[in-house]
């Protein structure tokens, strides 16, 4: 009822605005990790198209996933809220693998609720077109998928973390989209993005491409495989030639849809924003060894440290000065920034806030904290916690126990743990997690009876046998 009242309301508000005719396109990718890209730092991987849309936008430095695994972020892009109010804290399904270990997660929300309002359903009022095209992860039947989200399209989002294979045929039915013999998914993907644009560029429409690059499995076009094989640097943080040929192909994916607005001459009543929802697999996982290096930054997806949530953003938009912003902002923060963009009613009950007045005016957004909330053992070796950034600082409270404060400005590498010299402000900081927690009802890690401190790590794949070679 509540959802249906709001929809009722902003067709009502909208009616009395005038026509906007501002598109937006939402690229998300998949554990692209904040160092991923040649304007965040890489000298390995090539990112050239990416590289210019940074030079043509607002390059952000301080941009955060609300989580370090992938469900959580994407329901808090689609509802601008944080995690815990969504009930999603895990990946999808989720699992706790460590029989021995000293807690028990909470069990996560297996889908996004249709009570809540995604950015499709906000636009929709005001005439958007919308589309999904890629990885979805939100719901583990059709009931809960996109086109019961407000999406008039969508092409590829299902129940599914990952595909079977990013080559055509054998992806085929996962995700459930056709191709060609020997198509890549990523190229795939886009090219459906481009149909949806070409058909709607005479009206305002939502372009959300969740690519399902750069998860696992880990595969790429030969060609680009070869050439990077040959460009290997001994000793080198970033080594990987399949991982970097994936990210060669995300960024000629970003390279077409400029090309397509420059094309259909919309480019300049057209947002391009460019993430990720988690940071880059830097660990073992599944019998692969790390695809990748969150360097400077400390550990990777599903890890609390800045690695594990911090991430690329972009974002090019019409009238918009082109620089580099070290604004601290969220995934909670797209969609009442769509919403204002657009003219439309932002549900009150968002925890994000728009950043509208940032990009256009550089006003920067009234002071505030950022929290993070994952009380679960992650496939990365992460461990259950919450955190606080709070200007420079950053708190990390793990449930095992143990508390570690950071300044990021000094240490963005997370190196130097302060708790000890600075109780006051651990003080304060642990007391505004404790009440934010408490405010939302945050589910919390219970006590494991089977816990084992001599076992206490096995469950872990990797510890059967030890670490991939």
């Amino acid at each position: 009822m509540k959802r249906r009242q709001f929809l009722l309301g902003a067709a009502s508000a909208f009616a009395q605005r005038p026509a906007r005719k501002l598109n937006f396109i939402l690229i998300l990718m998949d554990d692209l990790g904040w160092a991923d890209l040649g304007c965040y730092g890489s000298t390995f991987y090539r990112t050239p198209n990416l590289d210019r849309l940074a030079a043509q936008g607002i390059r952000f430095t301080n941009a955060y996933a609300a989580c370090p695994v992938c469900s959580p972020t994407r329901a808090s892009v689609m509802t601008g809220k944080y995690p815990v109010r969504t009930g999603i804290t895990n990946y999808l399904p989720g699992k706790h693998q460590l029989p021995y270990s000293k807690l028990l997660p909470p069990e996560s929300k297996q889908f996004l609720g249709l009570e809540e309002i995604t950015i499709a359903e906000v636009l929709r009022p005001a005439g958007y077109a919308s589309a999904h095209i890629g990885k979805w992860h939100l719901g583990p039947t059709p009931g809960y998928w996109p086109e019961k989200q407000g999406f008039d399209l969508n092409v590829g989002g299902t129940a599914s973390g990952m595909p079977k294979s990013f080559f055509y045929p054998a992806w085929r039915g996962n995700p459930p989209i056709e191709g060609k013999e020997g198509e890549y998914l990523t190229d795939r993907l886009t090219g459906e993005a481009l149909a949806f644009v070409r058909a709607h560029s005479e009206r305002p429409f939502f372009l959300y491409l969740p690519h399902y690059a750069v998860h696992v499995p880990i595969e790429a076009k030969q060609a680009a495989v070869e050439k990077y094989s040959r460009a290997l640097k001994p000793g080198a943080a970033q080594n990987d030639p399949v991982y970097a040929a994936m990210i060669e192909s995300m960024d000629e994916s970003v390279g077409r849809i400029m090309a397509e607005l420059d094309r259909l001459n919309i480019a300049d009543r057209t947002v391009v924003m460019f993430t990720s929802d988690n940071g880059g697999l830097s660990a073992p996982e599944w019998k692969l060894k790390p695809v990748t290096s969150n360097a400077p930054l400390r550990e990777g997806k599903g890890h609390l440290y800045e690695g594990g949530v911090r991430e690329p953003l972009i974002i090019r938009w019409p009238g918009a000065r082109a620089r580099v912003d070290h604004t601290p902002v969220c995934s909670i923060d797209f969609l009442p920034t769509i919403a204002d963009a657009a003219g439309v009613q932002t549900p009150a009950d968002v925890d994000g806030a728009s950043l509208l007045p940032l990009i256009l005016k550089e006003q920067p957004p009234a002071p505030r904290r950022l929290y993070w909330h994952y009380p679960h053992y992650s496939n990365q070796l992460g461990m259950p916690g919450s955190s606080v950034r709070d200007g420079d600082w950053k708190l990390i409270e793990f449930h095992e126990g143990g508390i570690e404060l950071y300044n990021l400005r000094q240490d963005m590498g997370e190196s130097r743990n302060l708790a000890l010299s600075h109780p006051a402000r651990v003080k304060t900081m642990q007391a505004d997690l404790g009440a934010w927690r408490k405010k939302f009802n945050a589910q919390m890690p219970s006590p494991n009876p089977k816990y084992d401190p001599r076992r206490a790590g096995e469950g872990y794949w990797w510890r059967q046998g030890g670490p991939p070679k």
